[in-house]
């Protein structure tokens, strides 16, 4: 099993989202979080945003799905622009669900 993390524009993420379950992965977590990429930030102007807002989605898959799962996101998220995100890969031990204590996904 595989933890995805993908930290994207907010406006790109519930197109993200429907791509997602569109191809049958319904079960995630969404956060809106504050961050910025190699590029420190942006300029607009004389206003200087040393952070901007983002949203992390997290997923959980099994180690065939996840190349699927990347190119949905890339796909969908894509903007050509800088800023359009980044995705982090990780490995998961095991998962439990707490109301029926089951192991896996």
């Amino acid at each position: 099993m595989k933890m995805i993390r993908a930290v994207l524009r907010p406006e790109k993420t519930e197109e993200v989202v429907d791509a997602l379950a569109d191809a049958g992965y319904v079960a995630l977590t969404k956060m809106d979080v504050v961050g910025r990429g190699k590029q420190k930030g942006i300029h607009v102007g004389s206003v200087y945003y040393d952070e901007l807002p983002k949203v992390m989605i997290m997923l959980v898959a099994e180690d065939e799905n996840v190349e699927q799962i990347i190119d949905i996101i890339n796909r969908s998220a894509y903007t050509g622009n800088f800023g359009d995100g980044k995705l982090f890969i990780s490995p998961v031990q095991e998962a439990y669900t707490v109301r029926t204590g089951a192991k896996g996904l």
